[in-house]
């Protein structure tokens, strides 16, 4: 695509034409890295992310209200609508340790392009002019589909670094230029990642789980030895997504399920050391149980109702990972009909009824839901109650607790 091209590129895009009109008579406002990387490829971008040599609050200002600042970094987030706009100021990095976050100083585009992780993330469109600029080898390296790191001390100094090239291996369809790969694999080596907090790993393991392809960012991911805890299973987790009921659970999370190559305490605390939430640690607890569930699931799947004594509580997705490990059937009966089932009668009912207060009560509700699980009893509330009143035995629950 010709540089003139992609200004009208940009304005086609509703964020991008009302990050032009924001942008008009500002000198010093650039589209970096993926996004004129994107417009370059002819792909719509998935952020639009703009650096300013100049005044950058005046900027946000025009676009819309702030969202997020950081004032060490010199960034802002603006959101109108539905757009969003990532800004920052033209600035250049210096690492004092490995691993470490940068120090950071004013500079001005061209030292911030060269800051940058790979060459066809280093160009900028100046938003005015229309003008691009970019780093030695970036034009090249984006016609030939390569990745090129900018520096031979790039993951040293930053190794979630090794994270990103993986992932947009993955999501571009772009090889590793060979002297990079050789710098990503001596890292490795090197055991350059353990420089940097389980954090700052977890946030780039969420990154490659909301891809596209999440499945191929974690092959690439392995394939570069960045988690040997990792062993995607693209048949397992497809399966297990078909699964998932749409607009319920966490697709991430059955993907990551689905790929864990290490079970039990041994996942658990991986999981806490990537800051993973102790909610989103249930699940995927659950979830890798689900080669027994699955097996449990399939032994009670000719009746409804000891079926959903199994699956009853069982996060969605330990169940769509259940129906992966061979109870298919069983998993999308639970999941599309079962689950849903109800009964027309409460607790209340029963007490109405004269049946005392205690443990004896969901006893009898349970009974009534079998029944009706099982098809033996019909949705008429006089008759679910007739059922469940049938199973009780007076005295029951003071038998229990005396």
């Amino acid at each position: 695509m010709e540089d003139a091209t992609l200004l009208e590129r940009l304005r086609a895009l509703p964020c991008g034409q009302r990050l032009l009109e924001a942008a008009a008579g500002q000198d010093g406002a650039h589209l970096v890295g993926g996004a004129v990387r994107d417009l370059l490829l002819e792909r719509e971008p998935r952020e639009l992310d703009v650096v300013v040599d100049g005044d950058l609050d005046a900027l946000a200002s025009r676009l819309g209200a702030v969202a997020t600042t950081h004032g060490r970094f010199g960034t802002a987030t603006v959101r109108e609508g539905e757009c969003r706009w990532d800004l920052a100021a033209a600035r250049a990095e210096h690492y004092e340790r490995p691993g470490a976050l940068p120090e950071v100083r004013s500079a001005g585009i061209d030292e911030d392009l060269r800051r940058r992780d790979v060459t066809v993330n280093a160009i900028a469109l100046d938003l005015s002019s229309g003008d691009v600029r970019a780093v030695e080898h970036a034009r090249a390296d984006l016609d030939a589909r390569r990745l090129r790191v900018l520096h031979d001390a790039s993951f040293i100094d930053d190794p979630t670094r090794l994270w990103r090239i993986a992932r947009y291996a993955a999501r571009l369809g772009f090889e590793l230029e060979e002297r990079t790969a050789m710098l990503a694999t001596e890292a490795v080596a090197a055991d350059a990642l353990a420089t940097v907090s389980g954090s700052r790993i977890g946030n780039e393991l969420r990154l490659a789980l909301h891809e596209l392809d999440p499945l191929a960012a974690l092959d690439a991911a392995v394939k570069l030895g960045l988690a040997p805890w990792l062993a995607a299973d693209h048949d397992r987790a497809r399966a297990a997504l078909e699964l998932l009921p749409e607009g319920e659970g966490r697709p991430d999370l059955v993907v990551l399920g689905a790929c864990l190559a290490v079970t039990g305490g041994e996942a658990d605390a991986l999981l806490a050391e990537l800051q993973f939430s102790a909610a989103e640690r249930a699940v995927l607890r659950a979830s890798g149980d689900a080669p027994a569930l699955g097996v449990a699931a399939r032994d009670a799947a000719s009746r409804a109702s000891a079926l959903a004594r199994v699956l009853r509580g069982a996060p969605v997705e330990a169940v769509a990972l259940a129906g992966a490990h061979g109870a298919h059937d069983a998993a999308r009966r639970w999941l599309s009909e079962l689950r849903n089932v109800r009964l027309a009668i409460d607790g209340g009912d029963l007490l109405a009824a004269g049946v005392p207060q205690g443990p004896e009560i969901g006893r009898l509700l349970a009974a009534a839901l079998d029944l009706r699980l099982d098809g033996e009893l019909g949705p008429q509330r006089d008759a679910q109650l007739a059922a469940a009143l049938q199973a009780h035995v007076p005295g029951r629950a003071r038998s229990r607790s005396g």
